[in-house]
This record gives structure tokens, C-alpha cells and sequence, in this order.
């Protein structure tokens, strides 16, 4: 078919805090309010791309970690329940979504021919992870658009950061790839948070914000350091760097789902649009979005 493309390219944290903030009707927990400055950093998000500018959403996310490869969801629907391991006070969400197995099954094909050990979900019953799905929800609350979920693969842990970059890259290619075969729009999210050490106590309200701030004043300088190269469009360096600060900030980066983003933009050197940066849980989470049309060509 061809003539699909990327549309755009976002850092996509998914903390539950933020769903949980927002009250929506499928999360059981209510709150009264908390970390609205990312909340409404997702609001401008959606204002900057509206869901008419998009056929489906493919989602990178750290928390559904495999140990053998990298897989990718390829069931036509998901319909259960997400409960958050750590937070199930404030995540128990029932989803109900759609697939785009076809666009799943062409970026499996693309990344086996890039020798990258590959694996389709086609397990009826399996449950989506909740990196996935608050990512998503944050984008589209609307869930009127299918998805394509893909895994972080583990050869950070069981190798070194740079490996992990390697495997990433080729996959961001064969993603891009298989988007332009299938000549729809894609909007592609990074499901992860930027320095990930966080408090282990939960204030009795957990939605106190006389509580948050970032667990150290050294992860805010990583995080600020790393958010400056995404303004001044050195993707490519910050990609360089970003072993250094996986190591140095805890970083959720160890997944690989942002480097897998800038590769499939093939490394954009125009602005990122900083829609918010904030802390839950003492972690540090930016809103950040890449929209070629805006910045220049991909």
C-alpha cells in the first residue's frame, strides 16, 4: 500500500497516579485531585494531536518486560481488568480495546528480517500491562482508536544499556518501516518516566502534593540536562548519553522504549515541544512530543 507515516513521536509517562487523578470511569479508585501539572501537560498533548491526525497509537512500554526477545501484541481485542502491582489503591482499571494485528504482524515480519528475535502475543486471555494502557488512556481517553503493543526486552539487565540501544534502534527502524507499508498514520508514545527513584513510604493521602517533589536534587539535574537536548533537538547526542544517565538517575530508560522512539523518527534534530515536566512518587516524568510536519522532516 505505502505512503503510511509517523505523525508523531511522544515521551508518554505512565505513572497510575495520573489516571487516578483524572477520575475517569473505567478506574474503580477515586481521588480529589494531584499532579496537575502533568495531567494538564497530557491535555495540551492531545490539543497539539488530535486523534483525527492519527489511524492507530503503537506503544513502547517498559513494564511489560520480556526476558527472550521482543514481543508484540497480536490479539484482534483486550477486554479485562489492570490492577497496579504496587498501587492497586489507586489503579484497578477495566480496559477494553482494539488491535491493529495487521500493523502488529508487519512490524514482527520487518524486525525478523532485521534478525531481531521476535515473538506475537496471541494469547486470547493475556492482560495487557498498565504501562501500556495508562499511556494510552493519557493520549486517547477516548480508546476509539486501536493500538499496537510492544515490549521492552531485558538486555539491559542481562547485558549493558548499549546492547539494549542496539536492539532498540533496528526495532525502531523495522517499526518505521512497517508503518510506511501500511500507508496509515501512526502515533507512536514511549511509555516511560526519566529518573525513576522513588519514596517507598505513601503519604496517607496519596494525592497530598504537599507531599511530591523528586527524590533527589541529582536526578533533577539528569533530567533537566536530558530534557535540554530534546529542546534543542540533539537527539542523537542525547541518545549517546543515555547510558550514563540510565546508570546515574535510575532511569526507566533501561526499557528502551525512548530510544526506540528516536530511531523510528530517524533522529529528529527540530525542537521537542516540552508539554510538562513533574514528579510522582519522587520519580521525574516530562510530556514531550517530536510532530515532523511541525519541526521538519523526520
Amino acid at each position: 500500500m505505502g505512503n503510511g507515516r509517523i505523525i508523531a513521536g511522544c515521551l508518554a509517562p505512565h505513572p497510575p497516579h495520573l489516571v487516578y487523578g483524572e477520575n475517569p470511569p473505567q478506574n474503580e479508585p477515586k481521588s480529589e485531585c494531584g499532579w496537575e501539572t502533568l495531567r494538564w501537560g497530557y491535555e495540551e498533548l492531545r490539543e497539539r494531536i488530535p486523534k483525527d491526525e492519527y489511524d492507530v497509537i503503537i506503544v513502547h512500554s517498559p513494564h511489560w518486560r520480556t526476558y527472550i526477545g521482543t514481543h508484540i501484541l497480536a490479539i484482534p481485542e483486550a477486554k479485562s481488568i489492570s490492577v497496579d502491582p504496587i498501587f492497586p489503591n489507586l489503579f484497578r482499571f477495566h480496559y477494553d480495546l482494539k488491535v491493529d494485528v495487521d500493523l502488529a504482524k508487519s512490524i514482527y515480519s520487518e524486525a525478523v528480517g532485521k534478525k531481531l528475535d521476535m515473538k506475537l502475543m496471541e494469547n486470547p486471555k493475556f492482560r495487557v500491562d498498565y504501562g501500556t494502557i495508562v499511556s494510552c488512556h493519557l493520549a486517547n481517553p477516548d480508546w476509539d482508536k486501536p493500538i499496537v503493543s510492544i515490549s521492552s526486552n531485558a538486555a539491559a539487565k542481562y547485558f549493558n544499556v548499549e546492547y539494549m540501544q542496539e536492539l532498540q534502534t533496528h526495532l525502531g527502524d523495522a517499526t518505521r518501516v512497517a508503518i510506511e507499508k501500511s500507508g496509515k498514520r501512526a502515533l507512536l508514545l514511549a511509555s516511560n518516566s526519566l529518573s525513576h527513584r522513588h519514596f517507598t513510604i505513601e503519604p496517607p493521602i496519596p494525592e497530598d502534593m504537599s507531599k511530591e517533589h523528586i527524590y533527589h536534587h541529582g536526578q533533577y539535574l539528569w533530567d533537566m540536562r536530558m530534557i535540554e537536548m530534546m529542546k534543542k533537538g540533539q537527539t542523537r547526542e542525547m541518545i549517546d548519553l543515555l547510558p550514563d544517565f540510565t546508570q546515574q538517575a535510575t532511569a526507566e530508560t533501561d526499557g528502551g522504549s525512548l530510544t526506540w522512539l528516536m530511531s523510528a523518527l530517524q533522529y529528529p534534530k527540530y525542537p521537542a515541544k516540552i508539554h510538562a515536566y513533574g514528579t510522582v512518587i519522587g520519580t521525574g516524568n516530562a510530556v514531550a512530543s517530536w510532530k515532523p510536519e511541525v519541526g521538519g522532516p523526520a
